[in-house]
């Protein structure tokens, strides 16, 4: 059996769950993200799902890491937010564990 196979779980299985679980957790940050930003923003409740929404579809349009990064900063920048790239970085970062967490709490009810 080669490692492959081995990383499969033998048949397949536990790579696409673990491609499934990914793509959950991303979503679910950039859902966090986008929320986050939509306060930082100042957008009312209704504005924030439908920005968070934005951001979830705008990292997966672009498949790229930096492309949610780029549209954070500019759209906080171009609503008068103070930040910075870095800023933005970190609180992915905190977001992204959170989302984790939120992931393994849902799956293991």
């Amino acid at each position: 059996m080669s490692q492959f196979e081995n990383l499969q779980g033998g048949d397949g299985a536990g790579l696409g769950h673990s491609d499934e679980m990914l793509f959950r957790v991303l979503a679910r940050r950039n859902r966090l993200i986008g929320r986050w930003a939509a306060g930082q923003m100042g957008l009312s409740e209704e504005e924030s799902e439908v920005y968070s929404a934005e951001i979830v579809r705008a990292e997966f349009e672009e498949a790229t890491g930096a492309a949610i990064v780029i549209k954070l900063l500019g759209d906080l920048t171009a609503a008068g937010v103070d930040i910075d790239e870095a800023e933005i970085r970190d609180a992915l970062g905190r977001k992204l564990v959170e989302a984790r967490r939120q992931i393994i709490e849902q799956t293991n009810q």
